[in-house]
């Protein structure tokens, strides 16, 4: 075993050698999908992976961290940790259930402390056809100048101007409008892109090399900054399917706390277009999925929303004072990872039972 707070990592660095270590302790053979960037320390990036059982397995769980580049931290603690986790590992293979890792969705974004990918792309609005018209979110429009002004911080009337929007159209809109996708503004927030993303094309690769033999096939996707601090929302991930719905709440719900939806307004996150969850449809027709994010909260919505500004601000104005800069990148981490070993301890806790759940529902 090992300890939970050595499972996670302060950098991306660190993040990947963990979690390359932890499959060589595990007897694994890790495919590195080598990105065509560097990281913010000049180290390699790469979307990592590691299959834990049959390659030829009919049942198969997908876990899986950083769609969300920052978010890394929470969910490659995850990762490192069970793979470091006898009984976890004994559990899935005793049921005939093959884990995938997939380390590091967005490696670029996990490096940069950025929750978006070198393309300034949401990956978790990206997989949308692109050889159709995108949708247009004219909310957002409306806001994009108000939230990236041209001094940070923002002044009293930027503030007070944001603040009217919400009062007049509430908090629930004003999340809607910024956080559900847009594809009109390539420096906005939330920004689903205009074509396939690297990672959203090695993704697609990984799958059909790896799920092509999957009947049953379950996923959970590791992601933070909606919610209470340290509580892990299940939010179904896939296309609005009553019976895909109902097998999620079989594997992971409870009556008093079932597994929430985007389609009926029960979770904290908004309704989203181009969500990653839709390669599995593309590229693993064969199967029956069911899968979840499991989103762990950190700080209220706004808040984090805030940090998510002040990053896009830096990121259209590299050349910002030091002190600025550092304090906007260390408001990113705080938005998405809670440096304490309570929330790590929570994180873990959460994670482990919808693993083990995910396993009884695959075999079941």
């Amino acid at each position: 075993m090992i300890g939970i707070g050595e499972a996670f990592s302060p950098r991306y660095a660190q993040a990947r050698q963990k979690f390359l270590q932890a499959c060589v302790s595990a007897g694994l053979t890790v495919e590195p999908h080598a990105h065509p960037g560097k990281g913010q320390g000049g180290e390699e990036l790469s979307m990592d992976v590691a299959l834990d059982g049959d390659a030829n397995a009919e049942r198969l769980l997908i876990v899986s961290s950083a769609c969300h580049g920052v978010e890394g931290h929470c969910g490659s603690g995850v990762q490192v940790f069970a793979l470091h986790d006898a009984e976890w590992r004994e559990k899935a293979k005793a049921q005939g259930v093959a884990v995938l890792y997939v380390h590091a969705l967005n490696p670029h974004g996990f490096s940069y402390g950025r929750r978006v990918t070198q393309e300034n792309v949401d990956l978790n609005r990206n997989f949308l056809d692109f050889s159709k018209p995108l949708p247009v979110n004219q909310a957002y429009a409306k806001l994009h100048p108000l939230l990236l002004p041209d001094a940070w911080p923002p002044t009293p009337e930027n503030q007070a101007a944001v603040d009217q929007w919400i009062e007049k159209h509430g908090a629930a809109a004003f999340q809607a409008a910024v956080t559900g996708g847009q594809y009109q503004f390539d420096d906005g927030l939330f920004f689903g892109g205009k074509a396939q993303t690297w990672s959203n094309k090695t993704l697609r690769n990984v799958l059909r090399r790896h799920a092509a033999g999957a009947r049953r096939l379950g996923w959970i996707d590791l992601h933070t900054g909606l919610g209470p601090n340290g509580i892990g929302e299940r939010i179904f991930a896939g296309r609005d399917d009553k019976a895909a719905y109902a097998r999620a709440n079989a594997w992971w719900g409870a009556p008093a706390a079932p597994v929430t939806s985007v389609y009926d307004g029960s979770s904290t996150s908004a309704l989203l277009s181009g969500l990653v969850s839709e390669a599995v449809y593309q590229e693993c027709p064969q199967a029956e999925y069911t899968g979840i994010a499991l989103e762990y909260g950190t700080l209220p919505m706004l808040d984090v929303l805030g940090a998510l500004r002040a990053d896009h601000w830096l990121h259209k104005h590299p050349d910002a004072p030091a002190e600025l800069a550092d304090g906007i990148r260390a408001r990113m981490r705080d938005a998405f990872y809670t440096d304490t070993d309570a929330w790590r301890g929570q994180v873990v806790s959460q994670a482990r039972q919808a693993m083990f759940q995910a396993v009884d529902g695959l075999s079941g």
